[in-house]
């Protein structure tokens, strides 16, 4: 019995474990591939698959991320994503990545990703990075990394990036998810369409009404102008 009390035990920790590995990316999938059909009108929970004889190999294929994006931005960083919408064939198989290029002082500002963890290696450069846990802790982790370091954003949480040094910086990221989504903090609180009422933004920041009008247009012009 004690042998038998061992084994439903190991046997329920496994089952345990394997519904947390299954939560923590995309859904499996069911067959070899389900290349996006990006021409369909059906909407489901990731997108619906092209018959499969009508497959090419360039729905597994992207090129150019060995080309740096323009910086030349307020942020002075650029994301170039490899995700389901350039590859078809990414669809459903939970992962993808993305190029970041940073000038000097170049900032990917504080967002998180909602279905995705981040794992990100510095390929040139040097970064200052940082996340910050959930309420109520709030506790903010951050590292200086240089060319070859690596460090993990966990899902859903806020991070950032910024080019501590005086070079440009080059980085990827891999992403446990074929589409992990991306919210900007400030352009979301202060650039919503509509606005976020300007008492709902004040009160949460604990400032005044006209500090919360400035923030608005400065975000506003940093995305849009």
């Amino acid at each position: 019995m004690g042998a038998m009390r061992v084994l439903l035990l190991a046997a329920a920790l496994l089952a345990l474990a394997c519904s947390h590995g299954a939560s923590a990316s995309d859904p499996s999938l069911l067959q070899d591939f389900c290349v996006a059909d990006k021409t369909s009108q059906v909407r489901v929970n990731g997108l619906v698959c092209k018959d499969a004889k009508d497959v090419v190999v360039e729905d597994f294929f992207f090129s150019g991320l060995h080309v740096a994006g323009n910086t030349s931005n307020k942020q002075g960083a650029v994301v170039t994503p490899v995700n389901v919408a350039q590859v078809g064939g990414l669809n459903t198989l939970g992962i993808s990545l993305a190029r970041i290029d940073y000038a000097p002082s170049g900032l990917n500002p504080p967002h998180t990703h909602p279905r995705s963890t981040e794992i990100l290696t510095v390929l040139e450069g040097c970064l200052e990075v940082g996340f910050v846990t959930s309420n109520p802790e709030n506790k903010h982790f951050t590292k200086v990394l240089n060319k070859g370091d690596v460090f993990v954003f966990p899902k859903g949480l806020v991070h950032y990036q910024f080019n501590k040094g005086a070079t440009n910086a080059v980085a990827v990221a891999a992403l446990s998810s074929q589409n992990p989504g991306v919210i900007t903090i400030a352009n979301a609180v202060f650039g919503g369409k509509p606005s976020i009422p300007y008492d709902v933004i004040a009160k949460a920041f604990q400032v005044e009404k006209n500090t919360v009008d400035f923030i608005q247009v400065s975000v506003f012009c940093v995305w849009k102008c």
